[in-house]
């Protein structure tokens, strides 16, 4: 497929974009990713029961996946933009897959932390090569509908995948790392369905000068305007509503059963608003969307601290899951605009890193709020955050740019 078959299909196809073959696999690629977090967080405790381990220890079980990834992720952007998408992405879930079975098997701890370990190795392509493929395949308002149909699975994930793996787990946690064993049929469906335009490739492919590309376009003024957006949507999310909400509920008399439910409030409609996003970009602008976004965020933030019953916290929950489904994979399509067709899926995986640095900056300044002005000073802080944010968006998003991103 060339390059103008994916312009001349954008312009006349009014299919929507969930029907599209194309898109469904790569939701599965991103679902796959979460899949190695998400259904193991359950079975943590019954591995830490089997190897007598203590609760420093078992956080390990996450380390040992999730650091591969971030250290992975823009080795395989380049690796993508050299040798082409497939060539990197079907092997990596086959690795996933090999990976996560023998975690299954594995006698002890440390043979289970190595298996982890390489089955991050796996993982570590396939959300950035995920994020790539969408801008790959779509342009204008079909990328930001696609984006927000990618974020819809990353929403239902959230609510599903515990569960899916609890159950699983209820049997005996090995069982749960069975799951990984789908991305073999990602994999094939991969290799065989998708279509992408055609990729430029270079016999004479100089790394110095890619990485050289890969800096000038991210330091361009309004990608990191892009990215400081992303990182403070992100610690508002995991600053205060994912680490503090379930403190609120607690003390007013939530149980672990209902503080769980809650948290599901906020994954479904952030999976919701995510999947009418196509309807949202027609009839506003990206910068409005954000907007909107920000003052829902300080809405929620701010009505946080008053509620006195704990049913009341579904409506900051549902506020920050609509809040988040709009910001988010808006976000995301902006930026993918701006990455250049040469070494899109290497621009893509460096600004990946900015949703991690969002999630662990939140808790920490999160812990210094509340160390200084206790819960309600966390969410007042948040407040702040977000109302700061909504100010600055006029000069972080300008109303207009020209195609290149350029302002």
């Amino acid at each position: 497929m060339q390059m103008s078959d994916k312009l001349n299909r954008a312009g006349r196809n009014t299919k929507p974009v969930y029907q599209d073959v194309n898109l469904l696999i790569v939701v599965s690629i991103t679902l796959m990713e979460l899949m190695g977090t998400m259904s193991i967080n359950p079975v943590l405790p019954g591995i830490a029961r089997e190897f007598e381990l203590s609760p420093q220890q078992i956080g390990w079980v996450t380390t040992a996946f999730v650091v591969p990834i971030a250290l992975g992720a823009p080795i395989c952007g380049v690796l993508a933009d050299r040798f082409g998408r497939k060539a990197i992405l079907v092997p990596s879930l086959f690795l996933f897959a090999i990976a996560g079975v023998a975690c299954a098997l594995a006698p002890n701890f440390q043979i289970l932390l190595a298996w982890r370990c390489l089955q991050g190795v796996g993982a570590a392509s396939l959300e950035a090569l995920a994020l790539t493929l969408i801008c790959d395949l779509y342009t204008g308002k079909q990328l930001t509908a696609a984006m927000g149909f990618n974020a819809s699975a990353i929403g239902m994930s959230l609510a599903v995948y515990p569960l899916l793996g609890g159950g699983l787990a209820s049997m005996g946690w090995r069982n749960a790392f069975a799951l990984p064993l789908l991305s073999f049929l990602v994999g094939i469906w991969l290799w065989r369905s998708l279509q992408l335009p055609e990729q430029q490739h270079y016999s004479d492919f100089n790394f110095k000068v890619y990485l050289r590309n890969i800096w000038s376009s991210i330091r361009r003024g309004r990608v990191m305007r892009l990215l400081l957006i992303v990182v403070a949507l992100f610690v508002l999310l995991f600053g205060a509503y994912l680490t503090y909400i379930p403190t609120v509920a607690a003390s007013l008399g939530a149980s672990e059963i209902a503080i769980g439910i809650l948290l599901a409030s906020m994954a479904v409609f952030f999976a919701l608003t995510s999947s009418q996003l196509g309807w949202f970009a027609r009839s506003f602008s990206e910068l409005t969307l954000i907007k909107i976004s920000f003052l829902i965020y300080t809405l929620a933030l701010v009505i946080t601290p008053a509620i006195e019953h704990i049913w009341m916290l579904f409506i900051p929950s549902i506020l920050f899951g609509i809040a988040h489904g709009i910001v988010f994979p808006t976000t995301q399509a902006l930026l993918a605009e701006l990455a250049p067709s040469t070494n899109r899926a290497g621009f893509m995986a460096v600004v990946a890193i900015a949703v991690p640095l969002g999630q662990s900056l939140g808790p920490v300044l999160g812990g210094l709020a509340f160390s200084a002005w206790e819960i309600r000073g966390v969410f007042y802080a948040g407040t702040l955050l977000a109302i700061v944010t909504l100010i600055l968006l006029n000069y972080l998003i300008p109303q207009s740019y020209n195609s290149s991103g350029e302002e």
